[in-house]
């Protein structure tokens, strides 16, 4: 054994913090969320100083709950696993909500929270929770580790980075970790320290740690391997949720309707039905359906669980990872991957999908013009002028109605762009209309919770300009899930304020709800109250006192404008609309 090396200050708990830190940027992560903490001082300080030297990109948040899904959203734009730091007590509690989005979401991130020692344990000591264990099965990688005492603590920790990556990114059920690092007095050293001070530890190696650790088992069995699929049965092609293009890939390689899901990332291509929920009921078409192919995760209509349920209906789901999988008939079969076969379609097959396509675009036509205002005819006289000008005002004076806003919203974001739902009523609404776009679209549908919409949106908004993208990240959601998030608008001095434009659908309440067979059997006051729970903030205080610039659009006309103008920094844009 190498004899230890001596250790460089008169703070054990900073000497191991430098070294956890500089192991991770050498394993290629790129980001760490800070919130201010006593316990955690030395990860801050150790944090602080490795972005001064450019090997982390520091972000601070003061609330737990925003600063994990701000590492949430730079984990989902960049693909590398964030850090997230926290004090101990109720303050490692509040990441709970992102770790079970970025478990249900297959998200990789690592919570590295601060805790006491175990001398401080069980005693009632101030701020002293049980930590270990929290986040219960949700996470790949949990681990107590023990205060270090001395140099050898520090190398031996530092090494615990390679496992907290390992079990981050495997292929097999990416996810969230845990590190639960405890802390005794100094907690940090009384001077300033260099990075390159940390002591020279050993490669990290994914068998060793700093402290006792125990791997969550997976909820499945692994998938099976790739899956030829024949061309015989009538076939659709389902994408939820993260599906990516592969899910437009399959259904073009098989020439097969494609039902895509807004966040799918693959709503594009020559098979793609937009009008699916509509058809899916029609027994003519989704009654003749004999297999279902299901991409990522659906969570927008009942149609798509209800098909699956369907006796008759052969359903393979693909699920590349050994996790959980989609499977609402509790009958699917799961392939890792799947081909298709080479084969010269016959007519029958090529009329099969030629009828989802054709039928939902009429569809939709039949919709848009049921929806727009019929333009009088420019004529030679001044009368007919006239008339046209008139219209052609009313046109821009409409007001906004949900169609007009997803449509809007969606023609003006660009392949360079950022687009983010929040789980509230418009993104159904975006599901039923927007037509096919190559675009990056996110939303966190793992658990399609409204918390921590603001915050994630950030997180991608930040990643995306650090790398370069020259576009901006628009996010469509609900007056409650803003409010909800409220706290998530503050981005501190020092803070990077990116290119975001959040669009406010306010329609006073949580107007989902009304969509739901509730609102036709509960009293219409205890409803309110309870589900819609209406609300009249101000949203143009709110945007003021958190230093983000307002606009209002409350017709057709000012939405243009609004969607159309420069957005150089965090901007509200708020668009009334109708219960």
């Amino acid at each position: 054994m190498p004899e230890a090396p001596a250790p460089v200050s008169e703070s054990p708990a900073s000497d191991a913090a430098f070294a956890l830190l500089e192991s991770f940027a050498r394993l290629g992560v790129l980001d760490v969320v800070v919130c201010p903490g006593s316990r955690s001082q030395a990860l801050a300080l150790a944090a602080a100083a490795l972005a001064d030297d450019g090997v982390l990109r520091l972000h601070v948040r003061l609330d737990e709950r925003g600063a994990g899904f701000l590492a949430l959203g730079l984990a989902i734009e960049t693909g590398v696993p964030a850090l997230v730091v926290t004090t101990s007590g109720t303050a490692v509690a509040n990441l709970h909500p992102a770790v079970l989005e970025a478990h249900h979401s297959r998200v990789p991130f690592v919570v590295l929270s601060a805790d006491r020692p175990v001398e401080l344990r069980g005693i009632r000591a101030n701020q002293t929770t049980v930590q270990p264990g929290m986040f219960g099965g949700a996470t790949r990688l949990e681990a107590d580790v023990e205060a270090p005492a001395g140099a050898a603590d520090v190398v031996a920790v530092s090494s615990l980075a390679a496992r907290a990556i390992a079990a981050a990114t495997d292929s097999a059920n990416p996810g969230p970790v845990h590190l639960n690092l405890q802390y005794r007095e100094p907690l940090s050293s009384g001077g300033p320290r260099s990075a390159t001070a940390t002591p020279d530890a050993p490669p990290p190696d994914a068998g060793s740690g700093g402290g006792e650790a125990s791997d969550a088992t997976t909820a499945a069995d692994a998938a099976s391997d790739a899956l030829a699929l024949s061309h015989g049965p009538r076939t659709v092609v389902i994408a939820g949720h993260g599906a990516g293009e592969q899910a437009e890939a399959a259904a073009r390689a098989g020439g097969w309707p494609l039902l895509a899901e807004v966040s799918s990332g693959a709503r594009f291509g020559p098979q793609l039905v937009v009008s699916y929920r509509e058809l899916l009921a029609d027994e003519d078409f989704g009654g003749r359906i004999e297999r279902a192919v299901v991409f990522g995760h659906p969570t927008l209509s009942r149609e798509v669980p209800a098909l699956l349920m369907s006796e008759g209906v052969e359903t393979i789901v693909v699920n590349p990872t050994a996790a959980e999988g989609y499977d609402p008939g509790h009958s699917a079969v799961f392939a890792s991957t799947v081909s298709i076969e080479s084969h010269e379609q016959t007519t029958d097959e090529r009329r099969w999908t030629g009828r989802w396509v054709t039928t939902s675009r009429a569809l939709r036509d039949a919709a848009t013009e049921a929806a727009a205002d019929s333009l009088v005819p420019l004529g030679s006289g001044v009368d007919a002028r006239r008339e046209f000008l008139k219209v052609e005002l009313a046109a821009v004076k409409k007001p906004v109605d949900r169609r007009m806003l997803v449509e809007a919203l969606w023609n003006a974001t660009w392949p360079h762009d950022r687009l983010m739902f929040g789980a509230s009523r418009l993104i159904r609404d975006a599901d039923r209309v927007v037509p096919g776009k190559r675009i990056r679209v996110h939303s966190n549908r793992g658990l399609a919770g409204i918390d921590g919409t603001v915050a994630t949106a950030l997180g991608i908004a930040v990643a995306s300009q650090a790398a370069g993208a020259p576009g901006i990240t628009r996010v469509l959601l609900g007056d409650l899930t803003l409010l909800h998030d409220a706290g998530s608008l503050l981005i501190g001095n020092g803070e990077v304020r990116p290119r975001v434009l959040i669009v406010v659908g306010n329609d006073g309440g949580g107007t989902i709800f009304d969509t739901l067979e509730v609102a036709a059997s509960a009293p219409r006051d205890a409803f309110d109250r309870v589900l819609y729970t209406p609300q009249a903030a101000d949203l143009s205080a709110l945007a003021a006192a958190y230093g983000w610039e307002y606009r209002r659009a409350e017709n057709q006309g000012r939405l243009t404008d609004a969607l159309t103008a420069p957005v150089t920094g965090p901007t509200i844009l708020e668009v009334p609309l109708p219960r």
